[in-house]
């Protein structure tokens, strides 16, 4: 018995009872020809690496594959982290019947066909049945909506595997009915262990080629965590090494053999913190083609974007600032397509923000700011909430002078008042000082007259604050303007 989009549905024990010779528990057995990742998949559960956070004795995953407690899970983590992998476990486990089945083929009428199946088989005293769907946040709604009634009264046992954030793509009241495990990216150590392990396992390449320590750094960076891309290129790597007659993988076969150049990147290492730096002090430099560079030494190493885009986010706000405003927009909405679109093509959103920043006029007025004023906070300066400030709404607290005499700036025609912001022993402290530069002038030209008006000060002529932070100058506009009285925004 097969469905369009299916593997073929398995029978008691784990075992297709209609399939072709050679399928198993709705998976097809690895063969001597198979993919070098197929073979090397884990056979039992204590030979999978990495997500140790998940394997305990009594945590959900153990649970999920010996079947002990039924529950739906739901496995999310990025490609080559184990997600089939443990689905191919838990089909081999034989009081259970295991049917899988690809959101990107199969429809609503696949997943009833496995539920009437399912219900049947329990009504007649069967075994129960695991569903596996893989990439289930390509299900539409009314696609997951199906499974729900199946999953509540546990006519299936469901394991679903995605990559994206299943609260975003998967609906909520599936998510509610199942366990959600996070799988994390492997390790280097994972990783390298894996690829020894594959050379010298009979499963794998048996032990007809070595790998030198160059070729396994190589073949680990570009991995960047995902097993099955590491794999891919061993078995790549070897073929060539193959091809040429010779049973080393040097650090050349290796390059060619994925036409990837190694770039010298260790990721926990000296290198990818003498990266990283360059990257940054070039957009500080204002030098976008240095920055791209650094850019792109970073992203053909395999670093993880997300790191990037966290640099990026933190940069606009530290080196641009109120320069350019504009800046931690564009660097929080190419951190917010690395999420969702991912690499490669995220590349171009990085690119895009790398070049915006290091173009952007720079200032670090923000950065030194919210710097005096943490240290005043921990110098233990700062006092009580002044009472006019505090909250008004609960009962009893008009009683208490909350709120009293709080003045509405909204009710004044210029929109700001005169009137105490800050606790008693920080009056007159200044800690943000803007430059000049980009749109920051136009805040430098403006704020000496709000602190005028809110202070109820006359123009300054420089100097220090009792916070030891220099006050901004006052332009030759506000020295010949209106008295304090008479300032306007």
């Amino acid at each position: 018995m097969e469905f369009d989009g299916l593997f073929p549905l398995t029978g008691p024990g784990g075992v297709d009872t209609a399939a072709p010779a050679g399928a198993e528990s709705g998976f097809t057995r690895p063969s001597a020809d198979s993919p070098l990742p197929v073979r090397m998949r884990p056979a039992t559960l204590d030979e999978l690496v990495g997500q140790q956070h998940l394997l305990a004795p009594g945590a959900p995953l153990r649970q999920l594959v010996t079947g002990t407690t039924p529950m739906s899970v739901i496995l999310w983590g990025p490609p080559g982290t184990g997600k089939t992998t443990i689905a191919h476990l838990v089909a081999a486990a034989t009081d259970r019947t295991f049917v899988a089945m690809s959101a990107l083929t199969a429809g609503v009428k696949d997943v009833r066909a496995v539920i009437d199946t399912a219900r049947r088989r329990r009504r007649a005293g069967g075994p129960p049945t695991v569903l596996f769907i893989d990439e289930v946040h390509r299900f539409s709604k009314t696609q997951q909506d199906s499974l729900l009634a199946a999953v509540e009264d546990r006519t299936v046992t469901l394991l679903a595997a995605t990559t994206e954030n299943p609260y975003f793509s998967v609906i909520s009241p599936l998510l509610s009915r199942c366990v959600l495990l996070t799988l994390q990216a492997l390790d280097e150590d994972d990783v390298r262990g894996l690829i020894r392990r594959a050379v010298t396992d009979e499963r794998g390449l048996g032990g007809a080629v070595t790998l030198s320590a160059e070729a396994e750094d190589h073949l680990v960076r570009l991995a960047a965590g995902d097993v099955r891309k590491a794999l891919t290129a061993l078995e790549a790597a070897a073929g060539s090494a193959a091809a040429q007659g010779v049973t080393e993988i040097d650090l050349a076969t290796a390059e060619k053999a994925v036409d990837v150049a190694a770039v010298r990147y260790d990721r926990d290492g000296d290198a990818h913190y003498d990266v990283t730096s360059a990257f940054i002090k070039s957009m500080r430099g204002s030098d976008p083609d240095a920055a791209l560079h650094w850019l792109a030494r970073m992203l053909v190493a395999g670093e993880d974007p997300r790191f990037i885009a966290r640099r990026i986010v933190i940069f606009a706000s530290e080196d641009v600032g109120m320069a350019d405003p504009q800046a931690l927009l564009v660097a929080t909405a190419a951190a917010q397509a690395v999420q969702s679109v991912g690499l490669p093509e995220a590349q171009l959103n990085l690119a895009q923000a790398v070049v915006h920043l290091a173009t952007a006029p720079k200032s670090n007025s923000v950065t030194t700011a919210i710097s005096a004023a943490i240290a005043d906070v921990r110098a233990g300066r700062g006092g009580a909430v002044p009472a006019h400030l505090r909250d008004a709404h609960y009962p009893g607290s008009r009683g208490l002078g909350h709120g009293k005499g709080y003045r509405y700036p909204h009710d004044d025609p210029k929109g700001v008042v005169r009137q105490q912001y800050v606790p008693d022993d920080l009056i007159g402290a200044d800690y943000y000082t803007p430059t000049d530069h980009g749109a920051e002038r136009a805040v430098a030209d403006r704020l000496p007259r709000l602190r005028r008006i809110v202070r109820g000060t006359p123009p300054s002529t420089g100097g220090a604050t009792s916070s030891g932070i220099p006050q901004a100058p006052t332009s030759q506009h506000d020295d010949s303007g209106p008295a304090a009285g008479e300032d306007q925004p």
